[in-house]
């Protein structure tokens, strides 16, 4: 299994995200029951991030198209990767992140989890995530179901995360009112 990426540090002087106490370092490794885990996404993950994306477009796009205009049709292996090192940039700057979902030597991305500041209102986080096709309604995808939750619960800040596609649909995300800045 490949060594985790060690944890961004935040310089003194870098400004820090409002959402995020200053304390808070995010979590770079979840190791799942299954032999899977999720770290953050890098710039060089994008061959496997794009066979991910591209596998299973039609469904993501059913489910982010009208929120993120993600996944365009056509994504090239440029777009996928100025797309994953902005995630990794951001994850950096403690904006928002990305997680990978692998298998334990890295060689397939399975999924994406997303925790990211709330777009809506009523919630200090915006949690979501997704799997290739061939795993929807999968074991691992059930395993998700369960960890992602108490993951966000024991090791992030937050007292009211809310998990879209979850807890609510994305069209009642959609509804709710907008909070200012991007999302």
């Amino acid at each position: 299994m490949p060594d985790p990426a060690p944890a961004p540090v935040t310089a003194p002087d870098t400004p820090t995200a409002p959402w995020l106490p200053a304390w808070f370092r995010h979590p770079t490794h979840l190791d799942l029951p299954t032999g899977h885990h999720l770290r953050p996404v890098r710039e060089l993950d994008v061959d496997l991030d794009l066979a991910a994306v591209t596998g299973s477009r039609e469904r993501l796009w059913s489910v982010f198209g009208q929120v993120w205009g993600w996944p365009p049709a056509g994504l090239t292996r440029e777009q996928d990767r100025a797309d994953l090192a902005r995630h990794e940039a951001e994850a950096a700057r403690r904006e928002a992140f990305d997680y990978g979902l692998f298998d334990d030597e890295e060689t397939e991305l399975l999924g994406c989890v997303y925790v990211d500041p709330p777009g809506r209102a009523g919630a200090d986080a915006d949690v979501c995530w997704w799997v290739v096709d061939r795993l929807v309604g999968s074991d691992l995808e059930a395993v998700l179901e369960r960890e992602v939750p108490r993951w966000v619960h024991r090791d992030w800040p937050f007292t009211a995360p809310r998990f879209v596609g979850r807890d609510l649909t994305w069209q009642q995300w959609l509804a709710l009112p907008r909070l200012p800045g991007p999302a």
